[in-house]
């Protein structure tokens, strides 16, 4: 066809997202109930979110024929308290953190720019980088100490060339935290823009949270989101915290209205009811901890320590990863078979968090497995 010569080359290389399977086609495969599938791979609550957003939606309802705010200020206001940063280094995406990290992309990359990456970790970084022409340098974490960032792999890779720099704390899908003075050390030898990845900070302990660093050095943006402990990710709503004068270009080539009326109330009532937000973290917590412990248990696979609301496993029974996967999905446990992180050397597989309930009836379905 005439149109394939006109696409991108760079486009040719990438394949298309392939989404996991709903509850409705797994149950169908399998002969299952779907109400009764336990979904534990997208690192979503289970919770949901707050009752209070149910509530106040159908007020909205009525003003949906008008385009949004571009700017919410009440929002960047609740932000502000929530961070206890400034609400003018607030900047807030209406496609969760991947718009914030393609906003950034379009303000820093130009071809043959340089990005670090350390590897494995989220994938969207290296689709937003190559898809603006960036070359990819990619760090490591070392996986025979825990995933521990290889500070020197990165520090090694900077050059005069180097735009951005991704650091994920709690990283995904290895769940561990990179350490504060790891970070500063990178900060401080380099001005390219340091991106702290916090999308999973509210369930790890308090003193890993760096987001004052977005405005204590002006080379850093910090990326949240409202997908995990608030229970919002099909509302898609992130933010980046970050020096005012980043935060100015930024807003000056992100799509206008990308953060829907909707979003906006529902960002607004999650971060004003902070009672829901409290249980929602500390339930996440006590659910990460029940299956890391429950997993611990079991000799045939090695289960990682986590800061985030999922937990990284290695499958050492002999089967794949995929194999495994198919076992629990057959079983009505849906989990997330990790083959497309690039740097994960074996079988690895991510869990994460489930209501108690769920969290106990996958524990048992997984023991018949193993057995």
């Amino acid at each position: 066809m005439i149109i394939d010569n006109k696409i991108r080359n760079i486009v040719k290389e990438f394949k298309a997202y392939i989404p996991g399977k709903s509850k409705e086609e797994i149950a169908k495969k399998y002969d299952l109930n779907a109400d009764e599938i336990i979904k534990l791979g997208s690192n979503e609550n289970p919770w949901g979110c707050s009752p209070k957003i149910r509530e106040i939606l159908l007020d909205e309802v009525k003003y949906l024929h008008q385009y949004p705010e571009p700017v919410n200020e009440k929002l960047l206001e609740e932000l502000s308290k929530f961070t206890n940063m400034p609400k003018e280094n607030i900047i807030v995406g209406g496609d969760g953190a991947d718009e914030i990290i393609d906003t950034l992309m379009r303000i820093l990359i130009d071809k043959g720019d340089e990005v670090i990456i350390p590897i494995p970790t989220f994938t969207q970084y290296r689709i937003s980088a190559k898809i603006y022409g960036a070359t990819i340098k990619y760090a490591k974490y070392d996986q025979e100490k825990d995933f521990k960032l290889d500070v020197n792999s990165i520090l090694d890779n900077i050059t005069e060339k180097t735009k951005i720099i991704f650091l994920c704390t709690p990283n995904n899908p290895t769940g561990n935290i990179i350490n504060k003075k790891d970070i500063e050390k990178i900060i401080t030898s380099t001005d390219a823009l340091v991106v702290i990845d916090h999308a999973y900070i509210e369930y790890s302990k308090k003193q890993y949270d760096l987001t004052e660093f977005a405005t204590k050095y002006n080379n850093v943006l910090v990326l949240r989101t409202f997908s995990k402990v608030f229970g919002l990710a099909g509302q898609r709503i992130g933010y980046g915290i970050t020096n005012k004068k980043i935060v100015d270009y930024m807003m000056r080539v992100k799509p206008i209205f990308s953060l829907t009326r909707l979003s906006q109330i529902c960002a607004i009532t999650a971060l004003q009811d902070k009672e829901f937000f409290e249980k929602s973290k500390n339930d996440g917590i006590k659910s990460i901890n029940m299956i890391y412990e429950g997993l611990k248990q079991f000799n045939q696979i090695k289960v990682y320590p986590t800061e985030g609301n999922y937990v990284l496993v290695e499958v050492k029974n002999g089967m794949t990863s995929s194999k495994f996967t198919e076992e629990l999905l057959k079983k009505g446990v849906i989990i997330r078979d990790c083959k497309s992180f690039e740097g994960l050397n074996g079988e690895f597989v991510r869990v994460a968090i489930g209501t108690f309930e769920e969290n106990k009836r996958f524990l048992e379905i997984l023991k018949e497995i193993i057995n």
